[in-house]
């Protein structure tokens, strides 16, 4: 749950005050986002050697730049989503600035187009990566469930660039949303026992996911623009933690439900260590129970620091380690399904 320091009395060399947030990012700052960028990116590459090693498990041919694509994927998704949100938020609350963060959902839309575009054409080879374009059979993804949802994300994409560079970028919440379906669907074929009701979970794990991934991204982006409108940006921060907490919930819930789906309670802990998926898994838990601490410690800085904005730095934190709770979850979609036991 993400909060912004107070305006204090930071200024610039010139002895000009500024608000947290603007002027020109440090070079360290600049530094710890590359950082941070290269690590998520290497978690879903370099991740399948490491969970795989000693489980006895063969992944799927080129399984790294699988996940990578499918974290691209989710990351896209999470943009312009959290986006919404926030605006949404913002309109329910009387009297706070008019001024909101530069949209990124077009480029971030785009940028879902090339890594569902990548994804299909894995589809479109019988789930092996392709080493030429005249391997990739783009026909032949209409005569699959697997293609079809493949091309209804590389549509889906699409359409939500279009809708977000239009006069009405709100439209764009349709084509994202069928993009999460597609997702879902994808995740649990025909099949696997009780599919649709694994595709639910995955839904609504995947849509809180991207509503608290994204929202809080954008209102860390939003908040430096308001200036001294400390009590508009309170309001926000407090009833984005409120519904977040439920996002929270939510996720764990979905979360816990799935996990108990694929991997029976009596053989969890075992499967836990024993499995690459319930490596991966385990390595997701840590991570939220993190991102879960750092979103308390932000939520308490709201209601009892002396100043509510104090909070800056835990909210840094969060979005950092949501970042790699979304690469794990990539890497967790390209391994294989553990066994059911019995």
């Amino acid at each position: 749950m993400g909060l912004i320091r107070p305006t204090d009395g930071t200024s610039d060399e010139d002895g000009s005050a500024r608000t947290p947030g603007s002027g020109r990012p440090g070079t360290g700052r600049a530094v710890a986002v590359l950082v941070l960028v290269a690590l998520a990116a290497l978690i879903p590459l370099l991740g399948p050697s490491a969970v795989l090693d000693g489980t006895g498990e063969a992944a799927a041919p080129g399984v790294g730049g699988i996940a990578l694509l499918r974290t691209v994927l989710f990351a896209a998704l999470c943009v312009p989503v959290g986006e919404l949100f926030v605006r949404l938020l913002a309109a329910r609350l009387p009297g706070v600035p008019q001024e909101r963060a530069r949209s990124w959902a077009a480029y971030a839309a785009g940028v879902g187009f090339v890594a569902a575009l990548g994804l299909a054409s894995v589809v479109s080879t019988g789930n092996l990566v392709p080493h030429s374009l005249a391997a990739i059979d783009v026909g032949g993804l209409y005569e699959s469930r697997d293609g079809k949802l493949a091309l209804l994300e590389v549509n889906g994409f699409a359409v939500a660039g279009l809708c977000a560079l239009s006069a009405r970028p709100a439209l764009q919440i349709w084509p994202l949303a069928a993009v999460a379906v597609a997702e879902a669907l994808r995740a649990h074929p025909a099949p696997e026992l009780t599919p649709l009701t694994g595709s639910a979970l995955t839904f609504v794990h995947l849509v809180c996911a991207a509503l608290w991934v994204g929202g809080l991204l954008y209102v860390l982006r939003t908040l430096p623009l308001w200036g001294t409108a400390s009590e508009a940006r309170v309001a926000l921060l407090g009833l984005y933690a409120r519904v977040a907490a439920v996002l929270l919930a939510l996720i764990t819930a979905t979360g816990i439900w799935s996990t108990l789906r694929r991997m029976p309670a009596d053989t969890v802990l075992e499967q836990l260590t024993s499995t690459a998926y319930g490596r991966t898994l385990l390595a997701k838990v840590i991570v939220v129970a993190a991102v879960a601490v750092l979103a308390l410690w932000a939520r308490l800085r709201l209601r009892r620091a002396a100043d509510p904005l104090a909070a800056w730095s835990p909210a840094r934190a969060e979005v950092a380690a949501l970042g790699l709770v979304v690469a794990v979850s990539g890497l967790l979609t390209a391994l294989p399904v553990p066994i059911r036991w019995t």
